[in-house]
């Protein structure tokens, strides 16, 4: 997963002589004025809340989108669809950038119709890096991430070369013309005033209405799109920190409540803690309705895996699901699988724990035999008689090989060692075995 975020060592722009900013048309154009944040870190979350706002205003008919740009950065696949919205819009489209449009912000940017900076903003610094944040050197990456930056200056007339020195660190930009002047190894980023010189701003302002005014339209009637409640619940559940603590109390309150029957608490927290951590990532775009499925279907064959004797099989298809709705719906898999690993070994513990200290309730107790016989209850255990032994005595029943016989005037079940004896017929016991007495015929 590729990212852009601010580099170090970026170059700034001589300063000098800055433009001033337009007039604008003596008659404002009125119409509705849509003011869209684009205000933290640029993933699909932002992404579904800017394809949302910029639906509203196409539904109110708006005659402007003002992107209000502070951001540090963030994926570029988002980025690049977030470009593309922001240049297919059939409604005019500034960028207002009132603090850092740092690299994907700056790629943004460029993709407006019109660019509009505070004093004090940036644009630029849009280097590569990785998950990890360090700089990714792929020629491949680079080429492909260049053209894009380069393509987004040349769609409003802004010089390409100074596009293309804000992330490729290895080229040599040299204008003086424009106040830029980039050595090898330096990455670009310009200041409000730098930037207006450079062609890369097109006015300076102090407010979101400055800048309309100074694009020509009316700002009495301005609509601000804000983040609803889901949405910034949605940007606090999908924090990787969080992700990993529903993850975690989600399969530990799950697995003890199956293990350890009767609480209620730690299944109930365990499914809340599921369904908050697909619901983060549901409002966020990142997760659909399949992703609920797998889980679901996971979870009911890890329960039928108690009851039903499968060899495994059960347990394991259910394991697959599970984990396979939890990594599908977010929005990295990497990040997925390494904050399921933390959760799955945190929770091991704690299960181990509760396992141990609440034994004598576990589920495997219905497995194991825990009742006895006892004298106590009535039951009367079998008694060997082996006073018997080397008795005689007469058969009373034929002997089939088992009959009755008299033995010491005690009328006494008996079976032979497999030979016919009849009725009436001496006998004598050859051996006891707990309630077996043995007989053979005795000899005249």
């Amino acid at each position: 997963m590729l990212f852009l975020m601010p580099m170090a060592g970026r170059i700034s722009a001589d300063n000098t002589a800055p433009r001033t900013s337009g007039t604008g048309p003596a008659e404002p154009k009125s119409g509705p004025v849509f003011i869209i944040p684009v205000d933290q870190e640029i993933e699909r979350g932002l992404q579904s809340f800017l394809t949302r706002g910029f639906q509203e205003a196409a539904n109110y008919g708006a005659v402007l989108i003002l992107l209000e740009i502070d951001t540090p950065g963030g994926l570029v696949s988002s980025a690049e669809q977030i470009g593309m919205m922001v240049r297919d819009s059939t409604i005019p489209t500034a960028a207002f950038i009132n603090g850092d449009a740092a690299s994907a912000g700056s790629y943004i940017a460029l993709n407006a119709g019109s660019i509009i900076m505070k004093p004090g903003s940036m644009i630029g610094a849009a280097s590569l890096v990785d998950g990890k944040g360090g700089s990714v050197d792929d020629a491949k990456l680079v080429s492909y991430w260049k053209a894009k930056m380069v393509g987004a200056a040349e769609l409003n007339g802004r010089d390409p070369e100074i596009a293309a020195g804000m992330m490729d660190k290895n080229i040599v930009v040299n204008k003086p013309e424009l106040g830029v002047n980039k050595a090898q190894g330096q990455i670009i980023a310009l200041s409000s005033d730098e930037a207006l010189k450079a062609g890369y701003a097109d006015s300076i302002a102090s407010t979101p209405e400055e800048a309309i005014t100074s694009l020509g339209y009316s700002t009495d009637d301005i609509f601000r799109v804000e983040h609803t409640g889901a949405e910034k619940m949605s940007h606090f559940l999908t924090n990787p920190i969080v992700m990993t603590i529903l993850l975690f109390v989600g399969i530990a309150g799950i697995v003890i409540e199956m293990l350890v029957p009767g609480f209620g608490v730690p299944g109930i927290l365990g499914t809340l803690a599921f369904a908050l951590y697909f619901f983060g990532n549901y409002v966020a775009g990142f997760a659909g309705s399949e992703t609920w499925l797998l889980f679901i279907l996971g979870l009911v064959m890890l329960v039928l895996e108690l009851f039903v004797p499968s060899f495994g099989i059960l347990g394991l298809l259910g394991s697959v699901f599970l984990v396979a709705g939890v990594v599908r719906a977010a929005y990295n898999y990497t990040h997925a699988l390494f904050s399921l690993g933390i959760a799955f070994a945190a929770a091991a513990v704690v299960i181990a724990i509760v396992a141990v200290t609440f034994k004598e309730r576990g589920i495997w107790n219905r497995f194991i035999l825990q009742d006895s016989l006892t004298k106590e209850q009535g039951f009367v255990p079998v008694l060997e008689k082996l006073s018997l032994v080397g008795a005689s005595g007469i058969s009373i029943t034929p002997l089939r090989p088992a009959g009755t016989a008299s033995l010491n005037g005690e009328r006494v079940d008996v079976v032979t060692e497999g030979s016919f004896i009849a009725a009436g017929a001496s006998i004598s016991v050859i051996k006891v075995e707990g309630g077996r007495v043995v007989v053979k015929e005795a000899a005249e």
